[in-house]
């Protein structure tokens, strides 16, 4: 039996804490269910529990049910999502008993609660969240960036297949949502039709929510309508921004309009852009605990071996938004410099020192992006530039001068009359 903190009572331990609550607190028992046979088939009956679901409650309920001389698979509590009342189950060979204590909000009875759906099944915890989806189809770039009140988010929510589309799936997530729904799309389906497909068999689809944005562009969001309050989303061109249990439909709104000023920029500032924005409207209503970045295209992830453009996490943390954040701006110029060198091997060095540029702002203390700066205008054959910021670049980091002295990329300053005073060398 699933208890409050998420143990577990086996049949022994259910019969001893009943004898141990009946000796001490008779008057306090509820009153005895109905025989199984007065109540025929699947009938309910029910027995009223104290707020908080006490177990020697439970115990009672269990001990009921044993003197019909039936088998006790599972007794479990819930919320019941429409009138926020806790709910107690137990499921005796196709009969199902309830009993209910209403509370004021689903959260003053505590998150520890099981829950089960409609078949009794336990669901797992909520991904109460607010996520973005998108895809830059200039680009090729898809991406799931996300927060919410529950540990490791980017484990369970986001989803991107390159050159396919993203996915975000979220409330008593479906996580096959992800891999099916790229599937789905891979096959030709929209992202309405794949959302379709994916909610149709759901026994749970009442409380799933998800965001679909394909290559094209094309998207599709969907919320349950027993998700939490506040609960919704938005789709257009390029998107899909969705949320639970959030402060309010602001969240979302913020979002979205952040996600259209920054039309044009890279999809991983945008992205960020919107998780802040949405933050600072209200976010998860319960708080910050965890956050995470997505990014697929084709072939850029690490070496060209794989699709994976971005992949950071933060998984517990009293302020997952503000880490993500310095995260991503140790990732972005790492990923700047290494598109500057991309660049440069096709011959176009303005647009490669323009990235080594941006890399130096985002990280002003650090003297590796002007190193690679400095390589950048050395390869374009603009040598007093290329010094400028080789000098610039030791001065925050000395141990590069070991490196500059065995860099092709920098051997035509090596004639240059101040090139040992900058690495350090004797002249």
């Amino acid at each position: 039996m699933p208890t409050g903190n998420g143990c577990v009572l086996h049949r022994d331990e259910l019969v001893g804490r009943f004898r141990r609550s009946r000796s001490a607190d008779p008057e306090d028992a509820p009153r005895p269910l109905a025989s199984h046979a007065e109540r025929k088939g699947s009938e309910c009956c029910s027995a009223i529990c104290a707020p908080g679901v006490r177990l020697e409650r439970l115990a009672w309920l269990a001990a009921t049910v044993f003197a019909l001389s039936a088998p006790v698979p599972a007794i479990s509590a819930r919320i019941h999502p429409e009138s926020n009342e806790v709910v107690t189950e137990a499921r005796v060979e196709g009969t199902f008993m309830w009993g209910s204590t209403r509370h004021s909000t689903a959260e003053s009875a505590g998150e520890s609660i099981t829950r089960g759906d409609a078949s009794g099944t336990p669901l797992p915890e909520r991904v109460a969240t607010f996520s973005f989806v998108a895809v830059d189809t200039a680009s090729g770039i898809a991406g799931v960036v996300v927060a919410s009140k529950f540990f490791a988010v980017g484990s369970v929510v986001p989803w991107a297949r390159a050159e396919v589309g993203a996915v975000a799936t979220q409330s008593f997530a479906n996580t096959t949502f992800g891999p099916e729904g790229l599937a789905l799309l891979e096959e030709g389906r929209t992202p309405q039709e794949a959302l379709d497909a994916l909610l149709a068999p759901d026994a749970g689809r009442d409380q799933r929510q998800v965001g679909i944005v394909d290559a094209q562009g094309r998207s599709a969001t969907y919320t349950g309508a027993k998700c939490m309050a506040w609960a919704g989303g938005k789709s257009g061109p390029g998107f899909a921004a969705q949320g639970n249990i959030l402060t309010g439909p602001e969240v979302v709104d913020r979002m979205v309009e952040s996600f259209h000023a920054t039309a044009g920029q890279f999809l991983g500032d945008r992205l960020m852009d919107a998780l802040e924005a949405g933050d600072v409207a209200g976010g998860d209503s319960r708080g910050r605990q965890s956050a995470a970045l997505l990014l697929v295209q084709a072939g850029q992830g690490y070496g060209g071996f794989n699709d994976v453009l971005c992949d950071i996490r933060v998984d517990d943390h009293a302020d997952p938004i503000k880490e993500l954040r310095r995260v991503y701006n140790v990732w972005r110029p790492n990923q700047l410099i290494t598109e500057g060198y991309r660049l440069v091997e096709e011959g176009k060095y303005a647009e490669a020192i323009e990235l080594g540029k941006k890399a130096a702002e985002l990280r002003p203390d650090s003297g590796e992006p002007l190193y690679h700066l400095a390589c950048y205008y050395s390869r374009g054959s603009q040598p007093d530039d290329a010094m400028h910021y080789l000098e610039w670049a030791i001065r925050l980091d000395p141990s590069l001068a070991t490196q500059a002295k065995n860099d092709p990329d920098l051997a035509p300053l090596q004639m240059r009359p101040d090139w040992a005073r900058v690495v350090g060398e004797k002249e």
